[in-house]
């Protein structure tokens, strides 16, 4: 159920990217390429981060050197 959300969210902000460079005239190359642009560069941002707490959690689980069973 949420990656239908997910999915249908990014539908919907494509659609209204497409609405906005529809409706914009002769600007609209520009306006849609900017507003994919800023999307994709947040969403590349997000799963940067995601990926960077993912990895520390993992570190931080994992036992350290000289460690044992304790």
């Amino acid at each position: 159920m949420s990656n239908a959300v997910k999915i249908f969210a990014l539908a919907l902000v494509l659609a209204l990217a497409l609405f906005l460079a529809v409706i914009c005239g002769g600007y609209a190359p520009w306006y849609f390429a900017w507003l994919v642009g800023t999307t994709m560069i947040v969403l590349i941002s997000v799963s940067g981060a995601v990926l960077f707490e993912t990895q520390e959690a993992a570190r931080e689980a994992r036992p350290q050197r000289g460690e044992r069973g304790q």
